[in-house]
């Protein structure tokens, strides 16, 4: 891959030397977070989507969840101990963040933001999640994960 594109979230990790695993899906056409994970040929329990937020205090908080499940705004805004929170706009991803939607990453934002990630992800040896660009997943382990951000696991997804 040339070096021109690579995204911040591949820069952050190269310079501080921690291993990952590019993933591209760039020609399959895949939108949602299940797709993506089909097309790439991995479990989408182990495929995780970063969603923004903004708390009723202005804060913004950043969770990752499987792809195939859906945040539970409330299980969410108990976790960082907000009274609720919303999800972001899409149309102010890019200015807080620096990725847009559908490309965001946890890893190389513009400024970090509280993250939890949903407790499954300690069931395997390694999560995908957004590179930074659409197309891109990388796939890392929690413990090489935490080296480059703080994140607390919880249950934030809904029931079924």
């Amino acid at each position: 891959m040339a070096k021109d594109t690579k995204t911040n979230a591949m820069r952050k990790l190269d310079s501080m030397k921690i291993k990952y695993k590019e993933h591209y899906y760039t020609d399959s056409g895949a939108v949602s977070g299940v797709e993506v994970a089909q097309a790439l040929g991995e479990n989408p329990e182990q495929v995780f989507k970063t969603l923004v937020t903004e708390g009723k205090t202005g804060n913004h908080y950043v969770f990752l969840v499987p792809v195939a499940e859906e945040l539970d705004l409330k299980k969410a805004a108990a976790v960082v101990g907000e009274k609720s929170v919303a999800m972001l706009k899409s149309k102010e991803l890019l200015g807080l963040t620096g990725y847009i939607h559908g490309g965001c990453s946890p890893i190389g934002m513009k400024k970090f933001f509280r993250t939890t990630i949903h407790t499954t992800a300690q069931n395997y040896e390694t999560i995908l999640c957004s590179g930074g660009k659409i197309g891109f997943q990388i796939e890392l382990s929690l413990s090489d994960l935490a080296k480059v951000i703080k994140f607390e696991l919880a249950d934030i997804i809904k029931d079924h």
